[in-house]
């Protein structure tokens, strides 16, 4: 019989180092991919830092280029979005909105003769509000006879 005051055999020794043999190089493998990774990510700060400085620069000289375009908020349909951004995609435009004016300027172009007529009506009907403002300025006896 054994006193709990007499010494055991130590098998936990033993135990211990088949554990830690097992179950450290995966252990280190794993730190050692986590700590890669850390490093990796934090070497990649400064280069995405300097893009994203890059990419402003490049959307501020683009608006100040821009004196003569103006800023117009179009709704458009869900297939003229998934249209428009195939066109950035594709690389022929560099945003939607550009892909947008462009083809707002070729719809223009090629509805030339529409627009010549709703010049020709625009023209017209200034000429009526011109008459009409000349009859109300004019003094109220001229204007019963």
């Amino acid at each position: 019989m054994s006193s709990p005051y007499q010494p055991q055999p130590d098998r936990s020794e033993t135990d211990d180092e088949l554990v830690v043999h097992h179950t450290e190089p995966e252990q280190e493998d794993e730190r050692s991919k986590v700590g890669t990774s850390v490093r990796e990510m934090a070497a990649r700060i400064p280069e995405q830092l300097s893009a994203i400085g890059r990419d402003i620069s490049r959307t501020i000289e683009r608006a100040i280029s821009a004196k003569d375009d103006y800023m117009l908020a179009v709704k458009v349909s869900h297939d003229a979005q998934i249209k428009l951004g195939q066109l950035v995609q594709a690389g022929v435009f560099g945003t939607r909105a550009e892909a947008a004016a462009f083809l707002i300027d070729e719809g223009i172009k090629s509805q030339g003769p529409l627009f010549e007529r709703v010049e020709v009506k625009l023209a017209e009907i200034e000429r009526l509000r011109a008459e009409l403002r000349g009859l109300v300025g004019e003094p109220k006896s001229e204007v019963r006879r």
